[in-house]
């Protein structure tokens, strides 16, 4: 009695299976305001392509440490004050202001140039941007091959802030760009200064138009330049239409 009949081995003993931990923000997946994490992303790109400082998606998202995000994690990517239009767009009813964080480095004041910057040209938001170096164009803006302008030049030659704005970007963790300076002038540009040889501002600051950021180098580049980009809700756009003629 109670014996297992010949030829038919006892029935495996069956183990829980654990539970698969959702991935954080899992149910915000898809939603406006939200991005889920891909392969290959990182912290810093991710704020570069959504217009914001990564600093501020460390605070929305309480994330612990910023090197740390995984593939499927979902991500806020707008302040948590933004509404969703009706159309799906994300609309920030923050006024379009720059304002540095309490401990920001105050900004130096940047020699007077010898000669009047070129009058700068506007645009749909009243920002006016000037040129960000003096030296010729050697590369236009390609949606798909070149997010922005390249600009010749020397090595230590001044890079200059495009309009006024603040530093939510200064060092080397994007690949690509060398050492990098990104400027948040409102809540809908951004404008990218990369290949640099020294960066002289730090995160948080505020710049003034026409201050010398940086100086120009060959940082993760095949020659000296300037690669500067405009962004627009952090999508590139063509910075050629919203500088002046030179």
């Amino acid at each position: 009695m109670g014996r297992t009949p010949p030829g038919n081995p006892p029935a495996p003993l069956l183990e829980p299976v654990p539970a698969v931990k959702p991935l954080l923000g899992a149910e915000n997946a898809g939603k406006p305001g939200f991005y889920t994490v891909q392969r290959g992303d990182t912290l810093n790109r991710i704020a570069l392509d959504n217009g914001q400082s990564w600093r501020d998606l460390v605070r929305w998202n309480n994330l612990p440490n910023a090197d740390l995000i995984e593939v499927g994690q979902v991500l806020r990517v707008s302040p948590p004050e933004a509404v969703v239009s009706a159309s799906g767009v994300v609309v920030n009813p923050i006024p379009a202001t720059v304002s540095a964080s309490p401990n920001a480095v105050p900004a130096k004041t940047a020699p007077t140039p010898s000669t009047a910057p070129p009058a700068s040209a506007g645009n749909d938001n009243g920002l006016n941007f000037i040129w960000p170096a003096n030296g010729h164009l050697i590369a236009g803006f390609d949606e798909v091959k070149n997010k922005g302008l390249d600009i010749a030049g020397q090595s230590g030659d001044p890079v200059i802030a495009a309009a006024d704005g603040q530093v939510v970007y200064a060092g080397s963790g994007l690949r690509g760009y060398g050492n990098l300076i990104i400027l948040k002038h409102d809540n809908t540009f951004l404008t990218a200064y990369a290949h640099n040889k020294n960066l002289l501002v730090k995160e948080d600051q505020k710049v003034r138009k026409g201050q010398k950021i940086a100086e120009m180098g060959d940082s993760d580049a095949d020659r000296v330049k300037l690669h500067f980009e405009v962004r627009r809700q952090g999508k590139p756009v063509d910075p050629a239409k919203l500088l002046p003629t030179r």
